[in-house]
């Protein structure tokens, strides 16, 4: 080898301590971040694989329903009667069931309106005021059970504990029984704008008509795993459900003025609508665009009085796992038929006049585009129909979607109202695919349907329009709130309610961490496959985390274990910093070869040794030979024919190989205790650019510091980490060579106006004031 002559240095950083999470070695710089999960997963059995895959003996209960409910609007009232047919799956006898009743949410009993946090300043308004104390404008609400018998009409015995009841069975269901009983109840329908828990009516003063979101409206069993037994945590209106797959059937009796959207698929709209709406749903089973089944001016002119009449809509729906519909006289509906992957699905949109200017236009062909899309990178949308329906408040429930996104009083609307809308339908549409397919346990696991949920709107979004302005997915929209100190952040894994900050943790880290496997780590092609098979072995079933995670590594080959206890167990940040640069050129005038010093290292026993003992071969010197003399001379030989002959070689094969090159050694910190494949951009003299990535086990024997020397044709100018900010790396400055001073938000804001100004000056693209649209 010839000598490196070193040319020039850079002075970097000194690491800074990260708080690590879940450490397998501390206090070492290695075997913590790459050590297997181990017991943080729960252990494989025959009902979950060690591959992530349901086993051979993986069960789960069924509940059927038959419902009748009916619709008291002078009153805001809803009253209903239920036939449940519940099935034991389970190898476990039951003695009593737990059912949900999350409507008992608004009961001003229930201790969720009473565990709010709350202090006093001296400027606070009435409304400020009554909300101290949130019981108080719940006295009547919640949900009244007036019957619960067999299916005899013998009295069932139960017991409610604010949003969970209990049924004692009046005798043990075993395995592969099934369980009859009926339910009677009624409830006051809350106002949903001021009284939170996803469902309720939203009053329209201008018409002096409601819009009815009727969800969480009937009891329903709870659920009962292999994995947890009986689910029994309460609704507080923040972590959303656990629930069963089974059967419905529903009739709906609501003013006969009022129009139905709802799960599922009706049964008699020829004797609800009128025979020229009928007829136009009709052409709309074949249109490739949407068609108004309920035109706008039937929506104005039913919004003018309220009929006394009622008709009963009824809705079959399969293998779901909930059921909701909205209702009211002041909606538009249009419909068209979809091709996802070779089925029609009935795609349909129900607004009233305020979204028109944009539901019209977008909502029905975003839904088929959303079906499209997930289809794509899940498993095939199963069911035959999906509804977006405008309410306000984003929500989701099997095949019915309810969104926000309207209008101003002259039919125009914003660019950020329009995208916000299209968002909004992707994501509750998108719901439908988990957690209404892929049925993840929400009160558990929020970020389980919610972060995954995000993540594939993020590829809907794009796979729209490449310029749509997503807000979770992107790394780089991560770091504000990773840059978060310590005692804000919480672990992904967190307990549903206990998530203090759910759109940055359950969405937008849960979300991001996916888009970061498949970019950067995964690769789109590994990412997808194990993406799609988890959603494969995982549709109309109950999966966990550990499932998610095994599946993901089993179908890649890839080793997954320091993301998952990184990125979802952990709250470390992605902070790499290059601390030195230096450049060395080889000097053509050094020899090639330097000696090998031969020696022997000395050791304890020689240290202790008696030096007044005589040894034998200094008494007897005839046990002396050449090797006493020459210690070690074999090996020396040895070493030195072995050196002649690579040298000749390497003369012959490398002569001139490495004059002209040049050598950069990096040195790297990991500061925020996320390891993360390093990602360097090149910027060489002559101003072309080259991206390089080395892989996260670079970090593995030293999750700390790391060198590694980089071979260059061309002298580098500059030298820049994590380029596309495809690591969430919260602190870019410390990734620059040469350094920089990163520009602060002020600057960058000047520039981009700067820019923008300049551009608009021109006139040529860009407009300098561009009319909203209008209806």
């Amino acid at each position: 080898m010839k000598k490196l002559l070193f040319l020039i240095s850079a002075a970097g950083f000194s690491l800074l301590s990260a708080n690590a999470q879940q450490l397998s070695n501390p206090g070492s710089h290695h075997a913590n971040r790459f050590e297997e999960l181990n017991y943080l997963l729960a252990t494989p059995n025959e009902y979950r694989t060690a591959t992530g895959a349901p086993g051979p003996k993986y069960w789960q209960q069924r509940a059927d329903y038959d419902i009748a409910v009916e619709l008291d609007e002078p009153n805001n009232m809803l009253k209903g009667t239920e036939t449940v047919t519940y099935y034991n799956n389970s190898p476990n006898p039951l003695n009593y069931i737990w059912m949900q009743i999350d409507e008992n949410f608004h009961n001003p009993n229930s201790e969720s309106n009473r565990t709010n946090t709350s202090r006093v300043d001296n400027r606070m308004t009435d409304a400020q005021l009554n909300n101290l104390e949130p019981w108080r404008k719940l006295e009547g609400y919640g949900i009244n059970i007036t019957r619960a018998t067999d299916n005899g009409l013998r009295p069932l015995k139960y017991t409610i504990n604010q949003t969970m009841m209990r049924i004692d069975l009046p005798a043990t269901l075993n395995p592969g029984e099934r369980f009859v009983f009926k339910l009677d109840w009624n409830f006051k329908i809350p106002d949903k704008l001021t009284r939170y828990g996803r469902g309720g009516f939203e009053h329209f003063d201008e018409d002096n008509n409601n819009l009815y979101s009727i969800a969480q409206f009937h009891p329903r069993l709870a659920v009962y795993s292999d994995f947890q037994g009986w689910q029994t945590l309460q609704f507080t209106s923040g972590a959303e459900f656990a629930l069963n797959f089974g059967n419905f059937k529903v009739s709906i009796t609501v003013p006969a003025d009022h129009i139905i959207a709802a799960t599922g698929e009706c049964q008699n709209y020829k004797s609800v609508l009128t025979p020229a709406q009928y007829s136009r749903w009709q052409q709309a089973q074949t249109s490739k665009q949407p068609v108004e089944v309920i035109t706008l001016d039937e929506a104005l002119k039913a919004s003018q009085s309220k009929s006394t009449a009622k008709k009963t809509w009824i809705y079959t729906a399969s293998n779901v796992r909930d059921f909701a519909f909205n209702s009211s006289r002041r909606l538009v509906w249009d419909a068209m038929a979809a091709n996802i992957e070779g089925k029609k699905v009935m795609c349909m949109s129900y607004y009233g006049k305020e979204a028109y200017p944009l539901y019209r236009k977008y909502s029905t062909k975003i839904v088929a585009h959303t079906l499209r899309s997930y289809s794509k990178h899940t498993i095939p949308y199963p069911y035959p129909v999906a509804i977006s329906v405008e309410a306000a408040i984003g929500m989701e429930y099997p095949m019915l979607a309810m969104n926000y996104g309207r209008a101003e009083k002259d039919g125009t609307y914003s660019e950020a109202t329009k995208n916000g809308m299209i968002g909004v339908i992707i994501h509750e549409v998108g719901h439908n695919f988990f957690p209404m397919i892929v049925n993840s346990d929400e009160r558990q696991y929020w970020w389980m349907d919610e972060g995954l949920n995000s993540f594939v709107q993020f590829l809907a979004e794009q796979e729209l329009d490449i310029n749509f302005p997503s807000n979770r997915g992107p790394a780089h929209k991560i770091v504000d709130y990773m840059r978060l100190p310590k005692d804000k952040l919480e672990p992904i894994m967190t307990k549903g309610d206990a998530v203090a900050n759910v759109g940055s943790n359950a969405y937008g880290k849960a979300s991001t961490g996916l888009n970061i496997l498949r970019e950067t780590i995964m690769g789109r092609e590994q990412f997808d496959f194990a993406f799609k098979e988890y959603a494969r072995r995982w549709a109309f079933k109950h999966p966990t985390p550990a499932d998610l995670f095994r599946t993901m590594e089993d179908a890649s080959g890839i080793d997954l274990d320091w993301f998952w206890r990184g990125w979802y167990f952990g709250t470390d940040a992605v902070d790499i910093s290059i601390d030195s640069v230096k450049w060395f050129k080889l000097d053509p005038n050094a020899t090639a070869r330097s000696p090998k010093l031969a020696f022997e290292p000395t050791y304890i026993t020689r240290n202790k040794q008696d030096t007044s003992m005589k040894f034998e071969v200094d008494v007897d010197t005839t046990l002396r030979d050449f090797y006493f003399y020459n210690r070690l001379a074999d090996s020396a030989y040895a070493d030195e024919k072995r050196n002649l002959a690579s040298a000749a070689t390497a003369d012959k094969e490398n002569e001139g190989k490495w004059v002209n090159k040049n050598f950069y050694e990096l040195t790297f910190s990991n500061k925020g205790g996320m390891v993360m494949p390093i990602i360097l951009e090149w910027t060489y003299q002559d101003g072309t650019k080259e991206v390089e990535r080395v892989p996260v086990r670079i970090w593995m024997l030293n999750e700390q510091h790391v060198t590694k020397v980089f071979i260059k044709d061309k002298p580098v100018a500059g030298i820049r980490l994590d380029p596309f900010r495809e690591t969430a790396d919260i602190n870019e400055g410390n990734g620059i060579w040469p350094v920089k001073e990163m520009p602060g938000r002020f600057e960058l804001f000047k520039h981009a106006q700067g820019a923008g100004r300049g551009q608009s000056a021109g006139g040529n693209s860009m407009q300098r004031a561009q009319q909203r649209p209008r209806l």
